[in-house]
């Protein structure tokens, strides 16, 4: 039932912010900006919740929690870079928005290479010589 919570915020938000952005359009983004953050910050709990049961899944798995970080930081970076685009997009900054999204593909690339070089290394030691 979060869901409804959040939907519900939102749509009263979009209401209120194009209510208020024929008057006063700072205040109708800072609004959005505002219930952007508040549905994100409604939603750490759970992000902590699917984390704890990811680590205790990997435990369990005999899986190294250097993979299972490494996975759960290009999550959140994925995350994090989609919801400043958004913002930024939501300002009119759709230039800005375009350097965000590739300033998360770049770091994501980034910490995917060790996960990359032990999948490679496992596939040719795979192959018979």
């Amino acid at each position: 039932m979060e869901i409804l919570q959040i939907v519900g915020l939102g749509l009263i938000a979009t209401f209120l912010a194009l209510v208020v952005k024929e008057q006063k359009p700072t205040f109708a983004f800072m609004l959005v900006v505002f219930v952007g953050c508040a549905i994100f910050i409604f939603l750490v709990e759970q992000v902590f919740d699917v984390i704890r049961m990811l680590e205790r899944i990997a435990i369990n798995a005999n899986v190294n929690l250097i993979y299972v970080e490494t996975i759960l930081k290009i999550v959140g970076i994925a995350y994090i870079a989609e919801f400043g685009a958004q913002i930024t997009k939501d300002a009119g900054q759709g230039a800005i928005a375009s350097k965000i999204e590739l300033a998360g593909k770049i770091l994501i690339l980034a910490m995917a290479i060790p996960i990359l070089t032990v999948i490679i290394e496992t596939i040719i030691n795979l192959i018979p010589s």
